[in-house]
């Protein structure tokens, strides 16, 4: 069991998976910039987010719920969540671009319905992924496989987060291109330790002959 003052940001599960070096800019260095990828993603965000909740003919939908497990060791906040008249919940996650092939935001969705799960001391099936291109939600088996790679994952988080190193920059093109934090990372320059401390000896022999 986690305390309060040792609780990650959930969405740190997603930048892990993403990528480690972008996972410890944002939360060991606390570095953040925006693109248009993560501005598109926070303007469907606040549209989601503009009501707390409403009601449905199946039931109630409540918004932007605040979530923790002290067991993961996480907190955050859903997108919505669902409260079915027949009893069951189901945990709504928006994202802006089409269906990833990782497993980054299923494990995230798996996350927010264990701390729900936690909190409430309920039992979560199933989860949806709505993506806003293609304009469709996808259900999310809670299988036991699933849970069982989110709380490694999560594990593994708490001790990256805590060994407080930052991988050194690996140019991929599937991902980089598209990081947020491609301009304070610059993967194509720094990508192996060589091309890093090769930057530093030609910045230090500029400093010596500055006068």
């Amino acid at each position: 069991m986690y305390r309060d003052d040792e609780l990650i940001q959930l969405s740190a599960l997603q930048h892990l998976l993403f990528c480690e070096r972008q996972c410890a800019l944002i939360h060991i260095e606390m570095v953040w910039q925006e693109n248009l990828y993560t501005i598109e993603g926070e303007i469907l965000h606040k549209r989601v987010h503009s009501e707390t909740w409403e009601q449905r003919p199946s039931g109630i939908k409540e918004f932007g719920m605040p979530v923790r497990s002290l067991v993961l060791g996480l907190v955050g906040k859903t997108d919505a969540v669902e409260y079915k008249d027949d009893g069951s919940i189901v945990i709504v996650e928006y994202k802006r671009g089409k269906p990833k092939k990782s497993e980054m935001d299923e494990v995230q969705l798996c996350a927010q319905a264990i701390c729900l799960e936690e909190m409430l001391d309920t039992v979560v099936y199933e989860c949806a992924l709505y993506s806003g291109k293609t304009k469709h939600r996808r259900q999310i088996p809670l299988t036991d496989e699933l849970r069982r790679l989110t709380a490694d994952t999560a594990k593994r988080l708490h001790s990256f987060i805590d060994a407080g190193i930052t991988p050194p920059a690996v140019y991929k093109h599937e991902t980089c291109d598209r990081c947020s934090l491609a301009g304070v990372c610059m993967p194509k320059k720094f990508s192996g330790s060589s091309s890093i401390d090769k930057y530093l000896t030609r910045m230090l022999r500029k400093e010596v002959q500055c006068p």
